[in-house]
C-alpha cells in the first residue's frame, strides 16, 4: 500500500522534520519538503494528502485532488477562509493554543509599560538626569478581556496573581477560574465600561470586524487603555485615532494591524499615546517546536483515522 504524501511547505522545516522523525511517523508517510515561496511539482500536487503550510498561492488547492488535511502555522485563519479554492471536504487545523505562554507575557509587558516609568527612565539615563518617577499599580485595577479563550484564560490567571480584577467576554456561558464574571458578547459594553485596561483577543470574523468603533470607545473610561493582540480588523482605525487625540480614552497599544508591516504614513505612528508593536505577541524562540508538537499529534491522529485537534469551524470563522 502506498504511503500518503505529506508536504512540509515552509521555510526552516528542521523542527518539524525532527519532530516527525522522533515520533517515528516518518516511517508511515512519504515526507517531502519545499520552501514557503516554492511551487509544488505536478506530482506533489496530484499526490499530496496532507501538508503543513502558511497558505498556498491562490488556485493551488484546486489542483490538489487528494488533499484531505492542511495544518496552518497560525492561529488566525481568516486568510484561509477567504480563499475561493478552499475544498469543502478538506479539514483545516490551526495553531490555536501554541501562543498560550508568550502571548500573555507580552500583554503583561504592555501593561507594565503603561503603568511603570521605565521607558521614560531610559531617556533620563541618556541625559544623565535624576528624575523621581512614580509607578501606578496594576493591583486593584480591572482588566477586561474580550475573548476568553486559551490565551485569555491564561492571561486571567497571571493577572489575578497580580491582584487584578478580571472580567471578560466568551461565547460559551459559564464561570472560569480567575475571572470574576464572564459576560456574553452581547454584553461587551458592560466590560468596556468597567475596565481600566481592555485587551482584545478575538478572532477576525464578520461579527467581530470593527467591534471597537467610535460608540464602543465612548463606552470606555477616559483613563482606560486599549490593547489589541487579536486581529487588526477588530478596530475602526480612524475612530481609535480620533479617540486618542480627543482624550476619549487614555491610549492604546497595538500589536496587530489590517496591513502589516504598518505603512510609514499610517497615523498610528504619529498619534500621541498610541504605541505600535511589530506583531510580537505570539513570537517565541521555540515557536516552531511548539507548533511541531501539535503537528505530530495531528499527524498521528490523521494516520490513525482519529479526530484532529484544533479543527477550524468554518461557520464560526476560527
Amino acid at each position: 500500500m502506498t504511503k500518503p504524501l505529506f508536504l512540509l511547505w515552509t521555510d526552516g522545516a528542521d523542527a518539524y522534520r525532527k519532530a516527525i522523525t522522533d515520533a517515528g511517523l516518518d516511517q508511515r508517510i512519504r515526507l517531502e519538503e519545499l520552501p514557503r515561496n516554492a511551487t509544488p511539482s505536478a506530482a506533489q500536487m496530484q499526490e499530496a494528502e496532507a501538508m503543513l503550510t502558511w497558505g498556498p498561492p491562490s488556485g493551488t488547492l484546486a489542483q490538489m485532488p487528494k488533499l484531505r488535511w492542511a495544518q496552518a502555522l497560525t492561529a488566525g485563519v481568516e486568510h484561509w477562509l477567504a480563499r475561493a479554492d478552499l475544498p469543502p471536504g478538506m479539514t483545516l487545523t490551526c495553531a490555536r493554543g501554541t501562543h498560550r505562554v508568550q502571548m500573555p507575557e507580552n500583554i503583561l509587558g504592555a501593561l507594565f509599560h503603561i503603568t511603570k516609568p521605565y521607558a521614560a527612565i531610559v531617556g533620563d539615563n541618556a541625559a544623565a538626569t535624576w528624575t523621581r518617577r512614580v509607578s501606578s499599580t496594576l493591583a486593584g485595577q480591572t482588566l477586561g478581556i474580550l475573548g476568553l479563550g486559551a490565551i485569555g484564560q491564561e492571561l486571567a490567571r497571571k493577572a489575578a496573581t497580580l491582584e487584578m480584577r478580571v472580567i471578560g467576554t466568551r461565547r460559551a456561558a459559564g464561570t472560569l477560574p480567575h475571572v470574576e464574571r464572564v459576560y456574553s458578547p452581547a454584553e461587551t459594553d458592560e466590560v468596556l465600561a468597567q475596565s481600566d485596561f481592555v485587551v482584545l483577543l478575538l478572532p477576525a470574523t464578520p461579527e467581530t470586524e470593527n467591534i471597537i468603533n467610535a460608540a464602543r470607545l465612548a463606552r470606555m473610561k477616559k483613563t482606560a487603555w486599549l490593547l489589541n493582540f487579536g486581529r487588526g480588523a477588530l478596530i475602526d482605525d480612524a475612530a481609535l485615532v480620533a479617540a486618542a487625540k480627543a482624550g476619549t480614552i487614555a491610549g492604546a497599544i497595538l500589536d496587530v494591524f489590517r496591513q502589516e508591516p504598518l505603512p510609514k504614513e499610517d497615523p498610528f505612528w504619529s498619534t500621541e499615546n498610541i504605541l505600535v508593536l511589530p506583531h510580537i505577541g505570539g513570537l517565541h524562540p521555540a515557536r516552531d517546536s511548539m507548533v511541531a508538537a501539535l503537528l505530530v499529534e495531528n499527524l498521528r491522529r490523521f494516520l490513525d483515522g482519529a479526530p484532529l485537534k484544533e479543527v477550524v469551524d468554518r461557520k464560526a470563522g476560527y
